[in-house]
């Protein structure tokens, strides 16, 4: 069995100061939504094994924060920043997916963009929890969080349609289940 989570990158800044979209970096909100969903990950194991983050400061800012929330809860994972995953879109990212299988997590993360993040979640879901998945449905809101299981041994063997919506989760929709 292998794990993916895939965690979109908090709230940011319409544009950065450089111009650059690659720097744009996370607002007020973002900043508190990184912190509530690492802290979310950090009491809900399993846990990754091993991240990879795209380079945009909006992403590298959303693992460091979420690593902070969750840091002295779970084991310290393999954290790598990997070019290839800004601006991908679903085809790439399950590429960067499948090269996963030279390091061989069995529990793996990708901190990246919409839209390849959400077009990657939709195109993975084969099944799974029926609410996350028409919530899903939409949008991989930022800070969102989407969990799939994949009935292999090998990240080699992860396709569209194949995986198993465990569960999808963002600050909002903890907000609300607070309230409930």
């Amino acid at each position: 069995m292998r794990r993916l989570m895939l965690l979109r990158h908090a709230k940011t800044e319409s544009d950065a100061p450089s111009g650059r979209d690659q720097d744009r970096r996370l607002e007020d909100r973002g900043l508190r939504d990184a912190a509530e969903i690492g802290g979310w990950i950090g009491r809900h194991p399993p846990f990754p094994d091993c991240v990879l983050v795209s380079p945009a400061v909006r992403a590298q800012q959303t693992w460091d924060i979420a690593w902070a929330a969750m840091k002295g809860l779970v084991p310290p994972p393999l954290v790598e920043s990997v070019p290839e995953l800004y601006g991908a879109d679903a085809t790439e990212l399950l590429h960067a997916i499948r090269m996963a299988s030279v390091s061989d997590p069995k529990r793996l993360m990708l901190v990246g963009h919409n839209p390849g993040m959400h077009e990657l979640a939709l195109a993975l879901t084969g099944g799974g929890d029926a609410a996350g998945r028409k919530a899903l449905t939409d949008n991989l809101p930022t800070a969102g969080l989407a969990v799939f299981d994949f009935a292999t041994v090998d990240w080699d063997d992860v396709g569209f349609h194949r995986g198993k919506l465990v569960l999808f989760v963002s600050p909002k929709l903890l907000k609300q289940a607070s309230s409930d």
